[in-house]
């Protein structure tokens, strides 16, 4: 008796350290997934988040689990399914299809990393994990990403804005609303992408403009300005030689004298 008492007790050791060994093998399977998995507490406090998840939503994991709930997540609430995505407590598989996240929200509510990220849209499938007496022990989620919007079409929609207006003066309100940000974002993306500001990329396009009219010999240096509706008396003189390195009227000088010499050498 005494020696099928220490089986009955190897043989449950045995057996403790194979679920020990299988919970290490899930949440390395579950680390290693290649799509964003998180998985809740029955109250929807994060408990897990994969490094896919990570990576994608810019989390900070010290500031995400047990600190996010998804129950009181805005996104969710915006995207009006809360109700839907309550139904996995109880004990029913949810789909969320296009989901829509504003990864500026997800910076504002959540403090991710902050990224070029204008929106992830997702498909999302939680299902619930059961105790043995039928309640929900925890769920989970498994994001499945279809596409990621990036503000490379706003930096695109601001140059064609400062292209088209640059005979005007420079309004930095103006240029983002076009570009459908705020003055802040939009002065930092445009910097990001383009190394220069707004204002710089507006005088560069202004300046090419007025070396274009002083290469009219029909103008003065002072008409190849207004053509440009800058004032050569103005400011805008000291901004052109800090650009270019010569004064309007020595750059004239040379662009003309280079024109003079192709014609003469044809």
């Amino acid at each position: 008796m005494e020696g099928q008492g220490s089986v009955r007790q190897l043989s449950k050791m045995t057996q403790l350290a194979r679920a020990d060994n299988l919970e290490a093998l899930a949440a390395k399977i579950l680390d290693s997934f290649p799509f964003p998995v998180q998985i809740f507490d029955s109250d929807g406090t994060a408990i897990m988040i994969n490094q896919a998840g990570l990576e994608m939503f810019g989390i900070r994991e010290e500031e995400h689990i047990g600190i996010y709930n998804a129950f009181q997540d805005p996104l969710v609430r915006d995207n009006g399914v809360m109700d839907q995505l309550k139904q996995v407590l109880k004990g029913k598989t949810v789909y969320l299809h296009n989901f829509l996240g504003s990864y500026q929200d997800m910076i504002k509510y959540f403090n991710s990393k902050d990224r070029d990220i204008k929106t992830i849209q997702a498909d999302i499938t939680c299902f619930p994990l059961l105790k043995p007496d039928g309640t929900v022990d925890c769920f989970i989620a498994i994001f499945f990403i279809k596409k990621i919007y990036w503000f490379r079409d706003e930096i695109r929609k601001g140059k064609e804005y400062l292209n088209k207006h640059w005979q005007g003066k420079y309004n930095v309100r103006k240029v983002a609303e076009a570009a459908n940000l705020s003055v802040y974002h939009f002065i930092r993306l445009f910097k990001k992408h383009l190394g220069i500001t707004p204002h710089d990329y507006y005088l560069n396009v202004k300046i090419r403009k007025i070396q274009e009219q002083l290469q009219d010999p029909n103008l003065t240096v002072a008409e190849a300005f207004a053509a440009c509706g800058v004032d050569y008396h103005s400011h805008f003189a000291k901004v052109f030689k800090k650009k270019t390195g010569l004064s309007p009227s020595q750059y004239r000088k040379m662009a003309l004298q280079e024109k003079s010499d192709i014609l003469d050498i044809t």
